[in-house]
């Protein structure tokens, strides 16, 4: 007999490899004011759930702690002045970026409107796939570079997570998009609609593009500051990277004429409303690189520090 009480969850109790990963039980939660109760279906695992993983002093402070913000599933209960949702309807949404994590685990709770509801279009594995990566790139393109049509927008890392969903939200913008990969990712880079595919490994991407109205970077310090150098003047830079280059990326910024910004993703319900309407008509589509169950949480950490995948990892939950 199951223990209504208690749920499987992916924790950890130290810093380290992929190996300090370990399904545990821990106390069901229940909703509070304003949240939601959620039975998980299936999460993403983002290359920020390793580093919260396997680097110490990042925003989630010591272990233990259970990882994962991205979600799809049903409602299982709402707190009290929820109107948004009913107990069996199917959701999809980020939990509170950087301090709301505990996805890859039965059941969560988060604010209901974090959430926003699962196109019936899509299964629960493509729409776990899409929250973080899909609002990070559309606050990026959207909301902060305000993204227009005949823009020339270059996508780093356009085969990733984040980038390949970007590339399609850049085309539904109506951009001219410039995209960056290794040469065997090209192919799937030009299937999401990019207009060029440059490949960093063998081109000095900053030299070969010098007329970009917005660059969209996640490697940060001297990555993001040579990248400045693609943009015309007036455009702007977003960094997804919080680090010690930020001031010298402002200042060398300010000097060529451009703008640079940098920013962490946040919950969205309007945000993830824009993503299901896009995901229900077609227009935004997460590549799936690989599907495990919840209790092979760390041979999906394996395969994304490899750095070899082009789309998302996903966990599911039966």
């Amino acid at each position: 007999m199951n223990d209504i009480t208690t749920m499987r969850a992916i924790s950890q109790d130290v810093i380290g490899g992929p190996e300090v990963l370990k399904e545990v039980r821990l106390p069901r939660p229940a909703p509070g004011v304003g949240e939601v109760l959620v039975r998980v279906r299936a999460s993403g695992v983002n290359p920020t759930d390793w580093k919260h993983r396997g680097v110490p002093g990042l925003f989630l402070g010591e272990p233990p702690f259970v990882l994962g913000w991205d979600v799809s599933g049903v409602i299982e209960a709402t707190g009290r002045g929820v109107t948004l949702f009913k107990p069996g309807d199917e959701v999809f949404g980020m939990l509170p970026y950087p301090y709301g994590a505990g996805a890859h685990a039965e059941y969560v709770t988060g604010p209901a409107r974090a959430f926003a509801r699962k196109p019936a279009a899509i299964d629960h594995v493509q729409a776990g796939a899409l929250p973080l990566a899909g609002l990070t790139a559309w606050q990026a393109l959207v909301d902060t570079a305000r993204v227009e049509p005949g823009r020339r927008v270059l996508i780093h890392a356009a085969a990733g997570g984040v980038g390949h969903l970007a590339v399609q939200i850049a085309k539904v913008r109506g951009a001219y998009v410039i995209g960056t990969a290794s040469a065997p990712k090209h192919e799937f880079v030009r299937g999401l609609g990019a207009d060029e595919v440059i490949d960093y490994r063998s081109t000095d991407v900053a030299e070969a593009v010098r007329d970009a109205d917005v660059v969209l970077d996640a490697q940060g310090s001297e990555h993001a500051i040579r990248s400045l150098r693609s943009l015309r003047p007036g455009g702007v830079l977003v960094s997804l990277r919080l680090d010690d280059g930020n001031a010298a990326l402002a200042e060398e910024a300010a000097r060529l004429g451009v703008r640079a910004e940098v920013m962490l993703v946040e919950d969205d319900h309007a945000g993830m409303a824009e993503i299901a309407r896009l995901a229900a008509d077609g227009r935004l589509r997460a590549e799936i690189a690989g599907t495990f169950e919840l209790a092979d949480a760390a041979k999906a950490h394996e395969l994304g520090e490899t750095g070899r995948t082009a789309g998302k990892l996903v966990l599911t939950v039966r």
